[in-house]
């Protein structure tokens, strides 16, 4: 099948998973094309089953704001024409169901009849979506998309009671891929993080505030006056200058290191003994599952989707949002003891391997050919 993929090309977790995805739907034979506005992060290279479509969008004085959304729809159309495309999977409500709703149409005008599925993937519910302005546009892309997908139960949830949605929802979870966990790094070079006696903690995340940035600072507080421990903080936002202060603050500017963007998540992680995660909404925990097939336990909030990854005294700890003392008791649980820190490893991994590409990656298809089937016969 000849799909087409919109998302956002950055390292969120919605624009991760749409490239993997992507990634993966070529190696089992079918034909992908990436339409954004930059080649996504996780796209190393291209092939003769990947390809990669820029969006420009014009510069004009005219508009204070440029209209990516109409660029967007005129790309699509013109790719979908060209490369004969069959089927087009969007990757968040706003703006990218709502551009492929107005590309089906201006192709259904040329007698063009192409299935649009869309993915929830949070923000585009909990945040953006509901916010007044875009709330009847987000409804609108919901309930004209020919299959909605969200990637938990929660989100579906979320979205059932936000909006007034006539559409069944299917939810597919996010995945991860264990076959790129296969690390090769040897022991020693552990020691450019921590030395042999310090835990280390890591956190990944855009640095937004529902990612409540200062309780990861604090968590780790409590956790290096018990015992010895280094903070790998990975990531870039706008809450980062205010946690490199409050390292300052606290006096453990020493013991934090900010990374900044990495393309070497699986190396980072595989030295971590311990995952924060203490946002105040996930739609999933993409970052959870990235941590636990690399055998890192989580100590996260309980909030949204997290709970349908992160096992409660299994995988890790689940703690209220912004209970940063117990979340850091918790912690101490499984890093004070070598024999229950592998327990939870090993927990955490087998958890995370049930979320592996190659069980998921079906859900989607099987997805795919219900809305091209259903649109053929609808429009025969």
């Amino acid at each position: 099948m000849k799909i087409a993929i919109v998302c956002y090309p950055t390292f969120g977790g919605s624009g991760v998973v749409a490239t993997e995805l992507g990634i993966a739907l070529a190696n089992r034979g079918h034909e992908v094309h990436f339409i954004t506005y930059r080649q996504p992060v996780r796209l190393e290279l291209l092939s003769n089953k990947i390809y990669f479509h820029e969006v420009n969008v014009p510069e004009y004085p005219l508009f204070q704001y440029q209209p990516y959304e109409l660029a967007l729809s005129s790309k699509l159309v013109d790719t979908i024409k060209l490369h004969g495309i069959e089927l087009l999977h969007v990757h968040y409500a706003i703006p990218h169901a709502y551009a492929g709703y107005m590309a089906k149409k201006m192709l259904e005008e040329e007698g063009i009849i192409i299935p649009m599925i869309t993915t929830l993937h949070g923000t585009d519910i909990t945040l953006v979506g509901k916010h007044p302005f875009y709330k009847p546009a987000v409804t609108f892309s919901i309930n004209n998309s020919d299959v909605v997908t969200s990637v938990s139960e929660n989100l579906k949830q979320s979205t059932l009671e936000l909006f007034n949605i006539k559409k069944d929802i299917e939810v597919i979870p996010n995945f991860i891929d264990k076959r790129k966990c296969n690390p090769t790094f040897t022991d020693c070079q552990r020691s450019l993080m921590a030395t042999d006696e310090e835990r280390i903690i890591t956190h990944i995340s855009n640095f937004r505030k529902v990612k409540r940035i200062p309780d990861v600072i604090q968590i780790f507080n409590n956790i290096q006056k018990q015992i010895p421990a280094k903070l790998i903080m990975v990531g870039e936002g706008p809450e980062k200058e205010g946690a490199e202060r409050l390292c300052e603050e606290l006096g453990i500017s020493n013991k934090v290191m900010f990374l900044g963007n990495s393309n070497e998540i699986d190396r980072i992680l595989c030295f971590s003994d311990l995952f924060l995660l203490p946002s105040q909404t996930e739609s999933f925990g993409l970052a959870a599952l990235e941590a636990m097939i690399n055998k890192v336990p989580v100590i996260s909030s309980n909030a949204g989707g997290i709970p349908e990854v992160n096992l409660h005294g299994v995988t890790g700890y689940l703690s209220d949002i912004g209970n940063v003392e117990e979340m850091a008791e918790n912690a101490l649980k499984i890093l004070k003891d070598d024999v229950v820190l592998e327990e939870f490893k090993i927990n955490a991994q087998k958890a995370a391997l049930e979320f592996d590409i190659l069980k998921v990656l079906p859900l989607y298809e099987a997805v795919y050919e219900k809305a091209y089937l259903a649109m053929n016969k609808n429009f025969q």
